[in-house]
C-alpha cells in the first residue's frame, strides 16, 4: 500500500498562494506517477495536475493552468502543488493520488491510492 498524506490547506483571500503537500510512505514513491485532484461541494472530484514518476511530464487541467505548478521530490517522497492566484472557485477538498502503471492520468480511475484530502477555502 501506498500511503498517502496531505497538507497545507486552509482559509484565504482570493489572489493568495498556497502550498499543498503529500507525503508519501509505503512503496518506493519514484515508481508512481502522481496526480492531484479536488472536490467541490456537491460537485464530482476533478482532475487539477498530474506529474510523471521522473517529472518530465507534467499536465494540467485548463481551469489551474497557469496558476497551479505540480512538482516532486523524490529524495523525500513528497509531491507538491503550488497554487497562485486563488480564486473563490478554487475552493474544494484537494486530494492527491498515486498511479502505479507507466504514463499520467488525468481521470480518477487512472489512479490507484488516495490521500485523505486536505480543505481549501479561497474568500472573495
Amino acid at each position: 500500500q501506498l500511503q498517502l498524506v496531505e497538507s497545507g490547506g486552509g482559509l484565504v483571500q482570493a489572489g493568495d498562494s498556497l502550498r499543498l503537500s503529500c507525503a508519501a510512505s509505503g512503496r518506493i514513491f519514484e515508481d508512481y506517477a502522481m496526480g492531484w485532484f479536488r472536490q467541490a461541494a456537491g460537485k464530482e472530484r476533478e482532475f487539477a495536475a498530474a506529474i510523471s514518476r521522473t517529472g518530465a511530464l507534467i499536465k494540467y487541467a485548463d481551469s489551474v493552468k497557469g496558476r497551479f505548478t505540480i512538482s516532486r521530490d523524490n529524495a523525500k517522497n513528497t509531491v507538491y502543488l503550488q497554487m497562485n492566484s486563488l480564486k473563490p472557485e478554487d475552493t474544494a477538498v484537494y486530494y492527491c493520488a498515486g498511479r502505479g502503471s507507466p504514463g499520467t492520468a488525468l481521470n480518477v480511475r487512472g489512479y490507484d491510492y488516495w490521500g485523505q484530502g486536505t480543505q481549501v477555502t479561497v474568500s472573495s
